[in-house]
């Protein structure tokens, strides 16, 4: 399998000289930046970072992040394909996230990973998406990392890392683009290392939200379920998929995901408006890939 993503050094010293600052100024920002409850999750969230933040962080790593896992998959019918899935669970998003500049990107690696980038940037691998069996099993993946998106697991992430420092902004303390610098610190790490990953509960939180996404775009939901069960399968190799280095599958997650159909989603088993779309599948991305 190959190596981990990495990434070229960025220029550390100057994500020092922007930080420090902003730490310093923490004390008199923290009262007024305050909290709002996430629509997605109903939860309140302190705000680290701006709406056009997220986005910026998002552009400034996305092109390296991509070469690093091999480029785009270099079909563009397979990629309008991919779009065109996530879109579809777009539409059923809270609709303060509908109109992010939300892109969708097969890569073209045999690593098995998927990732969301702040800002709506999702990406998911080759090697991952020849596990699946049916389009409603790609969307589970897409729905996940969208749920990541919307419950802005990035902003959070920073703002522990950071100590709230991107708040800075808020009053001015740092630019837009600094912010951007700091918020890609923490994704791309010390010595270029790309670094994100979540917890249990933000894992919970997301598969929770990508089965939402899912069955209001009339996906069968038990779908997110089988990719879960798929990746806990091919974990017992010597090989683990890289994607559960990054999306921690403890067998409590699936419980929790099999709780959720039979509370949430009994509505949907045998019902003829949520579909897997086993042939599209096959013809638009499976028949398309090398190997297949």
């Amino acid at each position: 399998m190959p190596a981990p993503a990495t990434f070229s050094p960025r220029s550390t010293p100057m994500i020092r000289t922007i930080l420090l600052p902003a730490i310093l100024v923490l004390s008199t920002i923290l009262p007024l930046a305050g909290c709002k409850t996430n629509p997605a999750t109903g939860r309140s969230q302190f705000q680290a970072m701006s709406r056009d933040q997220e986005i910026e962080i998002g552009e400034s790593v996305k092109d390296e992040l991509t070469d690093e896992y091999g480029g785009a998959f270099p079909d563009q019918s397979v990629q309008n394909y991919v779009r065109e899935v996530g879109l579809r669970l777009v539409e059923h998003v809270e609709p303060q996230y509908k109109d992010l500049p939300w892109e969708f990107t097969l890569l073209d690696s045999e690593v098995i990973n998927a990732f969301a980038l702040p800002g709506g940037k999702v990406f998911l691998s080759r090697g991952l998406v020849v596990m699946m069996r049916d389009e409603a099993q790609m969307a589970g993946v897409i729905g996940h990392e969208i749920g990541h998106v919307t419950a802005r697991h990035i902003n959070d992430r920073i703002a522990r890392q950071t100590g709230f420092a991107v708040g800075a902004t808020v009053l001015g303390a740092v630019s837009r683009s600094d912010a951007a610098r700091i918020g890609a610190s923490v994704i791309v790490g010390a010595g270029g290392v790309y670094m994100l990953s979540y917890g249990r509960d933000e894992e919970i939180e997301a598969d929770t939200l990508g089965m939402r996404y899912m069955a209001r775009a009339g996906y069968d939901p038990r779908a997110q379920l089988e990719v879960m069960e798929i990746l806990r399968d091919a974990s017992g190799g010597s090989h683990p998929p890289e994607f559960l280095s990054t999306h921690p599958l403890p067998q409590t997650r699936i419980q929790r995901i099999e709780r959720e159909l039979r509370r949430d989603y009994a509505h949907t088993q045998d019902n003829p408006d949520y579909q897997r779309y086993p042939d599209r599948f096959r013809t638009r991305m499976l028949d398309r890939l090398p190997g297949n």
